[in-house]
């Protein structure tokens, strides 16, 4: 049966409608923790977002919290209980050992919960807070934002049903978030691109990989086996000479490759003489079984969309109840386990 990448009519109606969505829905009262390097960028997109009401922040770093809060005008919280308060919802954007316990804070308190990925740091961690959220009757939603990787998207108006998927992801050494393996760190966003191409259990792993900067694994390769048959490899470095972030996907009569460093997709596809399309660019004649047969090459053009902005007007629409999270607790929780299970094996390897 013939699949779709299948993001949901969400990103669509949030690429498309996003400003009049906005004139209508009521503001939300949110707040955000944890200031750092990314989460500056939450509160930068909540205070121009017009169904958001940012209410305040609240980080450890109270410097860090005072600079950030006047720079976009709002309050700098004492404790993440003051902040929960003043709130409806949180972005959730700590370090990752301390994922599950704020988000425990937050959600016993009622509030719903954007977390950055990983969603923990541990299975059992993740699956206590989507049963204490579903008791709640509360959102998760999880940060995975390659998902709305601008090239990716592309892949809607495509029938995809591969049969092998290649994914590097490399980046030069720098000490953030060097917190966690590189399983956690880089390879978990191609992971979360995988289970929503595939669709399909894994039925077999094979890992392996190398410390070399750090005490944790720098360096990671997992092969992948789908129960549907499909085989992935994917290859994960922190310590690359150049930034890489590729994936390329193979099935019968057509390969895609994508550079989401560039935002560039390219497909090509095997079709029958009769079948040309105009926006072809490129067409080759192939004699297979008796009949002729051209490759077409087409660079499906890509909207330059900002992922995060999308990421988090989708966590508001969905409070609001008129759209679902792009990426929700349970395929967190799905990315975060087969991730585990990855670093597992590479640390058995390595012992």
């Amino acid at each position: 049966m013939l699949k779709t990448l299948n993001l949901s009519k969400n990103i669509l109606r949030l690429m498309e409608n996003s400003k009049s969505n906005q004139n209508i829905i009521s503001k939300i009262p949110i707040g955000v923790i944890g200031v750092g390097h990314l989460g500056r960028y939450h509160v930068k997109h909540y205070s121009t977002l017009k169904n958001a009401s940012l209410v305040g922040i609240y980080d450890q770093d109270r410097k860090r919290a005072a600079q950030i809060s006047k720079q976009y005008g709002t309050l700098s919280f004492s404790s993440i209980n003051d902040l929960l308060a003043a709130c409806e919802a949180v972005s959730i954007v700590t370090p990752t050992p301390s994922h599950g316990k704020v988000a425990e804070i937050c959600i016993r308190a009622g509030k719903h919960v954007f977390i950055e990925k990983p969603i923990t740091k541990s299975v059992q961690e993740a699956d206590s807070l989507l049963n204490l959220a579903d008791k709640k009757g509360v959102l998760i939603q999880v940060g995975h934002i390659e998902r709305l990787n601008p090239a990716l998207l592309t892949l809607e108006r495509y029938a995809l049903n591969p049969k092998f998927i290649e994914v590097q992801r490399l980046a030069p050494y720098t000490s953030r978030g060097t917190d966690v393996p590189v399983v956690l760190d880089l390879m978990i966003h191609d992971i979360d691109i995988l289970m929503a191409l595939v669709k399909s259990p894994v039925k077999h792993i094979h890992a392996s990989g190398v410390s070399i900067m750090t005490n944790s694994v720098d360096i990671a390769n997992a092969r992948l086996r789908f129960e549907n048959g499909t085989v992935a490899s994917i290859t994960s470095s922190r310590i690359a000479k150049d930034k890489v972030r590729k994936i390329k996907i193979f099935q019968k009569n057509m390969y895609v490759t994508i550079d989401f460093l560039l935002g560039l997709t390219e497909v090509y596809r095997v079709m029958d003489t009769h079948k040309e399309e105009s926006r072809a660019l490129f067409s080759a004649p192939l004699e297979a079984n008796g009949k002729l047969r051209q490759i077409q090459y087409e660079k499906p053009p890509v909207k330059k969309t900002d992922a995060l902005k999308m990421e988090l007007e989708n966590f508001l629409d969905s409070i609001a109840g008129t759209a679902t999270p792009i990426v929700d607790g349970k395929a967190g929780r799905d990315a975060l386990d087969l991730a585990l299970k990855i670093h597992d094996l590479i640390l058995e390897d390595l012992h």
